[in-house]
């Protein structure tokens, strides 16, 4: 059998250039959802030791509208930061039903 295993090509230095911003930008982005979970993991907790329900919705319509509003500031599309934020929201209810039920 013949070694099919091929080094990889290495890519030109503008593409390299825009991967190692995209990278950077991707190591950013999960500090900042790290950082926003703890915050959420406490709230999860307070909510539970107050015995506040796991989910806000009236906070959750304000949190899209907001951040629907800023994405079409910036350019980006207000449906995807939607989903994004659903997702977000969805696993931080998650985490704070895990509180309030001990």
């Amino acid at each position: 059998m013949s070694d099919k295993t091929q080094t990889p090509v290495e890519p030109d230095p503008m593409l390299a250039a825009f991967r190692k911003s995209i990278d950077n930008i991707d190591a950013a982005l999960i500090h900042m959802l790290a950082e926003r979970f703890r915050i959420t993991q406490a709230v999860g907790e307070y909510k539970a030791k107050v015995t506040l329900p796991p989910a806000d919705p009236d906070r959750e319509a304000r949190q899209i509208a907001r951040l629907r509003k800023l994405s079409e500031e910036a350019d980006l599309d207000p449906e995807f930061s939607e989903k994004f934020l659903r997702f977000i929201i969805d696993e931080v209810i998650r985490h704070h039903e895990r509180a309030a039920a001990g």
